[in-house]
């Protein structure tokens, strides 16, 4: 049967600009990929990512590139084969996912061998702001189970002081962006347990982690940017105790849920995060959030407005997409 396979760019306003060490976002730019075939569609996004080098012109060439290969009737272990992981690749793995579910009849999740998503803690993001406006931020997602304080080296402790004053109970990440030196985290460590912090996120820039290894911080410490794919893992082992999963750098649900397998089998702690994101980049990744300790996928709650039907956050307790929005049957 005849397949298609259409990529487009989309861009979805924010509320509000979020902004972290290496800079500010007004606007969430992403590749949306459509496959059909008979009377399925399915759906996938992805969010080109200038850290990773990575461009929304780029990723669209990307995407044409295995066009042919997708369209002929290749599945996602063809497209692993013929693309490296990225955002590119993630909104073609998501796409045929939902694709091969609708035309099955049934839901990702039973095709994953995976629960169906269901309601679950997921952090609020606090921006790098003055100390004051990020303790009003606090302040007003104060009954979420979990928040996410961004920082970088400046005023780093007076902004998670500020955070946990105007928010004693929630659980507590702080997320530097790889913007401190080991002795930042020397100098700051008493404070991060003081303000009873339960993970510190890629503190140190990628290619200078191994000042981490062997050293035994008092508080867990998680590898973001170090992590893309299982190639990784082997070393980060002795360096972080916890790895963060997000589908743009797995180029996929696919990955990410043979990364969470290959990582808890290591011993590592898992987390779940996103980018500034619509609910079509959140979709799949619940079905990898639901086995970890710390879920983050609040990037369409900065979204001026979010696709129809998707996520629905109720005091840091994120609601899956409504049925039929992407996974399957509805």
């Amino acid at each position: 049967m005849l397949r298609t396979l259409q990529p487009q760019a989309d861009g979805f306003g924010l509320s509000r600009p979020f902004r972290i060490s290496r800079g500010v976002k007004t606007v969430a730019e992403v590749v949306t990929v459509t496959i059909g075939q008979g009377d399925a569609v399915g759906r996938g996004e992805g969010v080109p990512y200038p850290r990773y080098s990575e461009t929304v012109d780029g990723a669209l060439a990307a995407v044409e590139a295995v066009r042919p290969l997708i369209e002929a009737g290749a599945g996602r272990e063809e497209l692993a084969r013929a693309m490296p992981a990225g955002a590119a690749r993630n909104a073609v793995d998501c796409a045929l996912w939902d694709l091969e579910a609708r035309l099955g009849g049934t839901s990702v999740a039973a095709l994953a061998g995976r629960p169906a998503p269901a309601p679950i803690a997921s952090a609020i993001t606090i921006g790098i702001d003055a100390p004051a406006a990020m303790a009003d931020a606090a302040r007003r997602a104060a009954r979420a189970p979990l928040l996410k304080v961004k920082v970088d080296a400046e005023h780093a402790a007076e902004r998670i002081r500020a955070v946990r004053a105007a928010a004693p109970d929630p659980r507590l990440i702080v997320d530097p962006n790889e913007s401190w030196s080991v002795g930042d985290l020397e100098r700051l460590e008493d404070l991060l347990v003081e303000s009873r912090v339960d993970l510190l996120e890629q503190p140190l820039p990628a290619g200078e982690d191994g000042a981490l290894a062997g050293r035994r911080w008092r508080v867990p410490v998680c590898a973001d940017e170090s992590l893309h794919t299982r190639a990784d893992l082997d070393a980060l082992v002795g360096r972080y105790s916890h790895v963060n999963i997000k589908l743009d750098k797995t180029g996929g649900l696919t990955e990410a849920l043979q990364l969470g397998e290959a990582a808890k089998a290591r011993g590592f702690g898992l987390m779940v995060g996103c980018m500034v994101s619509s609910s079509l980049s959140i979709a799949p990744a619940m079905l990898v959030a639901g086995g970890a300790e710390f879920v983050d996928l609040d990037g369409p709650l900065w979204l001026a407005e979010d696709r129809p039907g998707g996520v629905v956050d109720r005091d840091g307790v994120m609601s899956p997409p409504a049925p039929g929005f992407w996974g399957g049957v509805a």
